[in-house]
């Protein structure tokens, strides 16, 4: 984010981020659709080694059916393996389709369900949120973060950015600090526990 608070607005530093990312050795990312098909071009286009056997698993939340790159998604050689996380509400999907499905929930996607099923059937203890801010929010107000993890970047975005993680109102709630860490570049990594 930028010193205004902007999610948007601005070059981020993708490697450090994804660097960072790395130190909690998760067993599961966890990703937004939104997220996804703002990358699906790029998806599409990138080489594909292969899943990785020792990388985490991908959840997508996915309520209203729109992702349809699950197999570049699986082959990108960031993940073992992608789960899609759909509600009962989800339209009707091709019956052969690559991925695996998780359905919970009526109207959206019970976040809270979902993940007590990844954590019972496929073992996860380690999730990493690599989301927007309609998800981080959603699990922020649901209760299942237990750290926040603020890359600061050195930077004023400006009034055309995205400023709010979760709707244009977003509920105030405390954090306390666990780290703030400078970096080079005066980039700076604040961690918080909700």
């Amino acid at each position: 984010m930028s010193v205004d608070g902007a999610t948007t607005g601005f070059q981020p530093d993708v490697t450090r981020f994804y660097q960072l990312a790395q130190t909690w050795k998760e067993d599961l990312t966890l990703t937004g659709a939104d997220t996804v098909l703002a990358q699906e071009q790029a998806l599409a286009g990138a080489e594909h080694p292969g899943p990785a056997p020792d990388g985490p698993l991908l959840a997508v939340v996915d309520g209203r059916g729109r992702v349809s790159q699950w197999e570049a998604l699986r082959t990108s050689g960031h993940w073992c393996d992608v789960v899609a996380l759909h509600c009962r509400d989800t339209p009707p999907r091709p019956p052969a389709r690559p991925v695996r499905e998780v359905v919970t929930g009526a109207g959206r996607v019970d976040l809270a369900d979902a993940l007590h099923l990844l954590v019972r059937d496929d073992g996860v203890g380690v999730v990493r949120v690599d989301s927007g801010g309609r998800l981080i929010g959603a699990l922020l107000a649901a209760g299942l973060v237990d750290e926040v993890s603020l890359l600061v970047h050195p930077v004023m975005a400006g009034e055309q950015a995205t400023r709010f993680w979760y709707g244009d109102r977003p509920a105030a709630a405390p954090l306390t600090l666990i780290t703030a860490q400078s970096l080079p570049d005066g980039l700076v990594w604040l961690r918080y526990h909700p």
